[in-house]
């Protein structure tokens, strides 16, 4: 099963959903994970409380970039209250496979971003993630 997850992983890597920038956000928020180099920005266009569109750039490994790319597909669609209650818990089962502390930083990094940036936080601690 892990092999399923990770080729998911991959192909979101290397095909990655709602990737770019929209010029017409009403949220944009960028961070970056000094540890390892990893950086997404996420932008996103939200009416009547209900997130209609959203695009992830950004640079850095397979997992921070397929994470970024699950997120989107995850809240796109979304009401902002359903965004802001995704929890560490759900990016890692969106993952699939088990992950060292280090990678779990680089899974949560569009986590992070996004609810810094649903709440108009300047930063937002790791510990905060829930």
């Amino acid at each position: 099963m892990e092999d399923l997850y990770r080729e998911i992983i991959l192909d979101h890597y290397e095909n990655p959903r709602n990737y770019g920038v929209l010029p017409d956000a009403d949220i944009s928020y960028e961070d970056d994970n000094p540890l390892c180099g990893d950086r997404i920005r996420i932008d996103l266009k939200v009416q009547d409380g209900r997130i209609v569109d959203v695009r992830f750039s950004g640079k850095g490994c397979a997992i921070s970039q397929a994470s970024a790319s699950m997120l989107t597909e995850r809240i796109k669609g979304a009401t902002v209250e359903e965004a802001r209650r995704l929890t560490r818990d759900d990016i890692l089962e969106m993952l699939g496979i088990p992950l060292g502390p280090a990678r779990i930083k680089c899974a949560l990094l569009s986590l992070k971003v996004l609810k810094a940036g649903l709440y108009g936080l300047p930063k937002i601690d790791w510990d905060e993630l829930g």
